[in-house]
């Protein structure tokens, strides 16, 4: 069975607006902050968008609220020296039902073994952004799923940096002590600065739970920003936030799709279900993967096909 979460009016939801955090910049903005606020972020949601070519990609229709995709993924480029392609060390794939009120919110593991559409082999899916990018990324999420996949978001480790810096840093409770990049993560409440915060969410050899332990760290950081941002002193640091999105955050979401989601698709954000697939480890030629079981991930497929009607 999938994991589930039944907080969906709280965790699952500050999950879901963090990876959006542009989309809750324009509500910001369109409730009326300030003109000059709405100006700076229709001038960086244009700088962040970046279209797909791909030959199955639908045709979605936001005015007429069509119920949506979207592909997001969080890259492990853009810091600590790295301006390579990447890969996509965080997946995760939501669809939003206008007509039903509700969206899902399924967590992929990275090392999960599927077939790479375009490359005629079998690999971790995090490769697949590795070797043909974000096309191949959408289009191998869609065969696993049996769904298509509209939209996609993508952060860079030097966005998700910059983001926590731009918020004054973040708080977290944090339940396994261990040192990773001349870091101490102390057990309980502790306070990191962008650095701090990408070594947090960076380690997971030494976690007993491996890369599902990773991913808990990942929501708890992404949970302590979004409040950080939505708090009022967020809010008057929105330009740092902008900055921070702008060189390193990528979508084909054009700012008057954002805006209209923001508008009519947000009574579907209140009512989120989160999935985490889980995979069984097995080696194969000396490389780990995680295979999901067939039955679960059938029922997730059910789940989300379900959601897009």
């Amino acid at each position: 069975m999938a994991r589930r979460s039944h907080k969906k009016t709280s965790r699952g939801k500050k999950i879901f607006r963090a990876v959006l955090i542009v989309v809750l910049i324009l509500v910001l903005a369109i409730v009326g902050v300030a003109v000059k606020v709405y100006l700076d972020v229709s001038g960086s949601v244009g700088n962040t968008y970046e279209n797909v070519d791909r030959d199955n990609s639908r045709n979605i229709d936001f005015s007429d609220e069509d119920p949506f995709s979207i592909l997001l993924l969080g890259i492990d480029s853009g810091d600590l020296g790295r301006e390579e392609q990447g890969r996509s060390d965080t997946l995760m794939v939501a669809t939003v039902n206008p007509q039903e009120n509700k969206s899902t919110l399924v967590s992929i593991p990275r090392d999960t073994y599927v077939d790479i559409v375009g490359e005629d082999k079998q690999d971790k899916i995090n490769h697949a952004y590795a070797f043909g990018g974000t096309s191949m990324a959408m289009d191998t999420a869609s065969e696993f799923l049996d769904i298509p996949i509209d939209h996609y978001v993508s952060i860079n480790m030097k966005g998700i940096k910059e983001l926590v810096d731009a918020v004054g840093g973040v708080d977290v409770n944090n339940d396994l002590e261990f040192t990773f990049d001349d870091y101490n993560y102390e057990f309980g409440k502790i306070h990191l600065n962008g650095d701090q915060a990408l070594g947090y969410l960076r380690m997971r050899h030494d976690d007993p739970e491996g890369d599902y332990g990773r991913q808990g760290r990942q929501r708890a950081v992404v949970e302590a920003v979004v409040d950080k941002a939505l708090s009022l002193s967020g809010a008057t640091q929105y330009r740092s936030i902008l900055d921070a999105l702008e060189g390193n955050m990528k979508t084909d979401l054009s700012f008057s799709n954002m805006r209209t989601i923001a508008l009519d698709y947000r009574d579907a954000f209140s009512n989120i279900d989160q999935l985490q697939l889980q995979g069984e480890g097995f080696m194969q030629d000396g490389v780990s993967y995680q295979r999901v079981d067939e039955n679960e991930l059938q029922e997730v497929q059910q789940a989300l096909q379900d959601q897009l009607q």
